[in-house]
């Protein structure tokens, strides 16, 4: 099923894919997207982590929601899509959101990649990658927007526009860690400024695609 990415890429370097070990936070309208990527991009070895529903609003924008599937674990349904996709992908996931307690669980990992929107998770998952040396790339906010055009890779450091990015550079400040994290963001300002955070399917997507992109190219940096 690859013969078209080894002719981009090569078959070492689809080995060397192969065998990294991956965390992904969130498979919901980013997320989703970003698994999506991995899964048809060689990466085998996947955990996911969710604890929320498919509901009927997911509708417009996460590729794992369709309407047989509402009310049913994302997790679950993530699992199914993807064996689906690749019957020999080795996915396990944990219908459970990462907080504070339970990121001690992300062991032996060669990336974590956070796509949830929770900012106290995001935190915990920086502290924890920065302390046990574990690559981590985080998504940062898509909502409010209609234009994917704004997305990009980047540092933390140099976010502009986003109010989770700001707040989180200001918690991690406090925590004494260096801004440098790679993100993926949206530099445009919001739409609006609704308490109800409005979406479509094209930032989520693109930015989905980006984190996948920023592994899989890292990986064959790293190793080329």
């Amino acid at each position: 099923m690859f013969d078209r990415l080894v002719g981009l890429i090569g078959k070492d370097n689809l080995d060397k894919i192969s065998k990294v070990n991956i965390a992904l936070i969130g498979v919901g309208g980013v997320g989703g997207f970003t698994l999506e990527a991995l899964a048809r991009s060689g990466i085998k070895n996947i955990t996911i982590f969710d604890g929320d529903v498919i509901a009927e609003s997911n509708l417009n924008r996460q590729i794992i929601a369709l309407n047989e599937n509402i009310g049913k674990s994302k997790v679950e349904v993530a699992i199914k899509r993807m064996k689906n996709i690749n019957p020999s992908i080795n996915i396990t996931g944990f219908n459970a959101y990462i907080n504070e307690e339970n990121v001690n669980d992300l062991q032996d990992f060669d990336y974590v990649i956070d796509a949830c929107d929770d900012l106290t998770a995001k935190v915990a998952l920086i502290k924890y990658c920065v302390k046990n040396n574990i690559k981590i790339v985080c998504a940062l906010g898509t909502g409010k927007r209609l234009n994917p055009e704004g997305i990009s890779i980047t540092k933390l450091s140099k976010t502009k526009n986003d109010a989770l990015a700001r707040s989180l550079r200001q918690r991690l400040r406090k925590e004494n860690i260096k801004l440098d994290i790679p993100v993926v963001y949206h530099e445009s300002i919001p739409l609006n400024n609704d308490k109800i955070i409005s979406s479509s399917i094209f930032p989520p997507a693109v930015a989905g695609i980006y984190l996948a992109y920023y592994v899989i190219n890292d990986i064959i940096k790293e190793n080329s």
